[in-house]
C-alpha cells in the first residue's frame, strides 16, 4: 500500500515538473518565432516608382527590390521635328547591403526612337540596348521611410547604349530625397538633383539641375495616388533650357511584396517634351 502510494506520489511529483517545463518553454519558443513572423508579415517595401523623384527608404540587407518599367513612351515636338521614343523593360535593381544602405543597378534592355523631320517628313529610326547605371542610396534618418526620412543617392551612367537610345558618354548624378509622412492619408516628398549631364553633341558634360515635389495620397488600403511637379534646368553648351512638368500616377499593392503602377507626365512649356507615360511593377525578393 505504501509502495503504491509512493509510486503515485512519484508520478504526481513528476507531472508538475514536466508541466512547468512546457509552460516555461512555450514563451521562449514564441519569442524565438516572433521576429520571423514579423519579418514575413511586415516587410520593408517602398518602391521608388512610379514617382519621378527618389525615395530615402532603403531595402533591408539581403533583400532585392526589382522595379521594372514594362513600357516607357514619350513624344517630343519641342525641336525641329517630332521625336517619339519607347523603352521596354527598363529596370532598377535595389540590393540591401546594410541597415540603411543599398546599391543599385539599372539598365534599358531595348529601346527604339523615331524622328520625323518637319516639314518634309523624312524619318530617322534607331533601336538597340540602352545605358547601364550603377548607384547607391544611403538613408540618414528612418530607413523604412516613415515619419521624417531623408538620405543621399548617387549614380554613374555608363555609355553602353546604341545610338539615340543611349547618352553617348558617361554621366553622373547626385540626389537628396526628403519625405515626410504627414498621416496615414498623406505623404510629402522633395527630391533635389544635380547632374553632370551629357552634352547634346554626345561628347563632354555640363551641369543640369532638377527639383521634384510630390504629394502621395492613400485614399484606401493598398492604393496610392501621386501628384507631382518637376522643374529641370539644363545648361547644355548648345543652349540653356528650363523644362516644367506635371505628373499623375497610381500604384496598387497586389500583395505585401508586389506593386503595380503607372504614371503620365505632361510638359508645361515649349521646351519640354509633350507627354510621357509609363507602366510597370515592383517586386521584393
Amino acid at each position: 500500500m505504501s509502495r503504491v502510494d509512493g509510486s503515485a506520489a512519484g508520478a504526481l511529483s513528476a507531472g508538475p515538473a514536466l508541466g512547468d517545463w512546457k509552460r516555461a518553454a512555450l514563451p521562449l519558443a514564441l519569442m524565438m518565432a516572433a521576429p520571423a513572423i514579423a519579418e514575413d508579415g511586415d516587410p520593408r517595401f517602398c518602391p521608388s516608382r512610379p514617382s519621378l523623384g527618389s525615395s530615402a527608404c532603403t531595402t533591408k540587407p539581403g533583400e532585392v527590390q526589382l522595379e521594372v518599367s514594362a513600357v516607357d513612351w514619350q513624344r517630343d515636338r519641342s525641336g525641329a521635328g517630332r521625336d517619339t521614343s519607347t523603352n521596354f523593360g527598363d529596370f532598377l535593381a535595389r540590393v540591401g547591403v546594410g541597415p540603411s544602405t543599398e546599391i543599385q543597378i539599372g539598365w534599358i534592355p531595348y529601346g527604339r526612337d523615331q524622328m520625323v523631320d518637319e516639314p518634309g517628313g523624312a524619318v530617322q529610326r534607331t533601336h538597340g540596348i540602352g545605358d547601364v547605371s550603377l548607384g547607391f542610396r544611403q538613408n540618414l534618418r528612418n530607413p523604412d521611410g516613415k515619419g521624417l526620412s531623408f538620405g543621399i543617392e548617387g549614380a554613374v551612367t555608363l555609355p553602353t547604349g546604341h545610338g539615340a537610345i543611349g547618352g553617348g558618354d558617361w554621366a553622373a548624378s547626385i540626389d537628396v530625397p526628403i519625405s515626410y509622412q504627414v498621416s496615414d492619408f498623406l505623404s510629402l516628398s522633395l527630391t533635389t538633383e544635380a547632374d553632370a549631364a551629357v552634352d547634346q553633341d554626345r561628347s563632354g558634360r555640363h551641369f543640369a539641375g532638377d527639383m521634384i515635389a510630390t504629394a502621395s495620397l492613400h485614399p484606401v488600403k493598398r492604393v496610392t495616388l501621386y501628384t507631382e511637379a518637376e522643374v529641370v534646368r539644363d545648361q547644355d553648351p548648345s543652349g540653356h533650357t528650363t523644362q516644367v512638368f506635371a505628373g499623375e500616377g497610381l500604384a496598387v499593392k497586389a500583395s505585401k511584396r508586389i506593386s503595380l503602377w503607372a504614371e503620365t507626365v505632361a510638359g508645361l512649356n515649349a521646351q519640354s517634351p509633350d507627354v510621357r507615360t509609363y507602366t510597370g511593377f515592383t517586386i521584393l525578393f
